[in-house]
């Protein structure tokens, strides 16, 4: 029994799709649709010569747009800050004497330790601060 190349072809897209499932890859998923469209060539009654430059032409051009601008989003910073990221830059007002030993804030509601990004600095009650970062439970503020 003789398949024909477009069967070939849909068998190694399917490869390369399970592939990208198991090593979310994505360059694996871009292979896979050039191996569709050489299977889609193929069922068209094209010449193997023609198969593999369609799926070279279709891989390669999806890898050079596509991956650049998956690259540029997943560098960007979420929109939507959670947890303490959203805690950074916001105001807080110290309820304890803060300075290098310790203190208290209120932040977003609640009461946290805190204590000054210069060490040499001390703040006191009623006194608005900035959070710069949290370290553990602690705002480091300033």
């Amino acid at each position: 029994m003789d398949i024909d190349a477009w069967v070939w072809w849909l068998i190694g897209a399917a490869a390369l799709g399970i592939g990208l499932v198991i090593t979310a890859m994505p360059e694996l998923g871009m292979l896979a649709v050039g191996a569709v469209a050489a299977a889609v060539i193929g069922g068209l009654g094209g010449d193997a010569v023609f198969q593999v430059a369609v799926f070279a032409v279709v891989s390669v051009a999806l890898i050079a747009v596509v991956r650049p601008i998956a690259a540029r989003h997943s560098a960007q910073r979420p929109q939507l800050a959670t947890g303490i990221e959203a805690l950074k830059g916001r105001q807080a007002v110290v309820l304890e004497r803060v300075d290098v030993s310790g203190g208290r804030i209120k932040l977003a509601g609640e009461v946290w330790s805190a204590r000054p990004l210069n060490s040499e600095l001390a703040y006191d009650v009623g006194q608005e601060v900035d959070v710069v970062d949290i370290d553990g439970a602690t705002a480091i503020i300033m």
